[in-house]
């Protein structure tokens, strides 16, 4: 596949092979059993890589249906104010709140204005611009839309929870806790430990479209997930 092939389309249950050996691309399969074709990104071991997801490069029908399923999952939270984590998660969050009736959404930035305040940011890393220093910040004007409301943090993909953290440590040092955090892709385990040690509550109300393993290369120099 070309790499601009990868996100644009869902097909149907039972297309390819989930549970077996892969090359080039990881078959991620959604609840209802539509599958998703994600790029596989070797890791700096050589013995594991990550399927990969980049939302703001998926067709509309792709982002149209993520931010669907997502949106339903936590329909049931009443969920007055969804914010979204720069970058690729504002693209999600944007879409999730349409798909809740909502008129706007609120974005978090990297980018700082001249009115932002620094003690409204905390620090960001994130797992593919390990290198890069950057601040999250809440624009101040856009606090009293979250103060006292029911709140969805949502992000793209949680990795290894760093973003997410952030977002969260944003947040409640503003008086503002989320009753939920969504993503389109649960990417591995590794995300539960950095929410936990950010408190107990966080991993219970992490909810994902799908999740998708760490993969191992095998004998044959192919990936596959491991045994569960």
């Amino acid at each position: 596949m070309a790499p601009h092939d990868f996100w644009q389309e869902l097909h149907p249950p039972g297309t390819f092979a989930g549970d077996g050996e892969f090359t080039s691309f990881y078959v991620a399969t959604l609840e209802d059993g539509r599958q998703l074709r994600l790029p596989i990104r070797e890791l700096a071991d050589g013995d594991r890589a990550l399927a990969s997801l980049i939302v703001n490069q998926a067709s509309f029908a792709v982002l149209d249906a993520l931010a669907e399923s997502l949106a339903e999952k936590i329909r049931p939270m009443r969920i007055d104010v969804v914010t979204g984590l720069p970058t690729l998660g504002l693209t999600l969050a944007a879409v999730v709140a349409q798909k809740l009736g909502h008129s706007r959404y609120v974005p978090l930035g990297t980018s700082r204005k001249f009115w932002y305040r620094d003690e409204l940011s905390v620090a960001l890393s994130s797992i593919t611009t390990p290198t890069q220093q950057k601040r999250l910040y809440i624009d101040p004007r856009m606090l009293p839309l979250l103060q006292g409301q029911r709140v969805a943090l949502i992000d793209d993909v949680i990795s290894s929870g760093a973003s997410i953290v952030a977002g969260l440590h944003l947040l409640t040092g503003c008086g503002i806790e989320p009753v939920v955090i969504g993503a389109a892709m649960l990417q591995s385990e590794r995300w539960r430990e950095s929410l936990a040690a950010a408190g107990p509550q966080w991993s219970a109300r992490t909810i994902g479209v799908f999740a998708t393993p760490i993969l191992q290369r095998n004998a044959r120099g192919r990936w596959q997930a491991p045994p569960a």
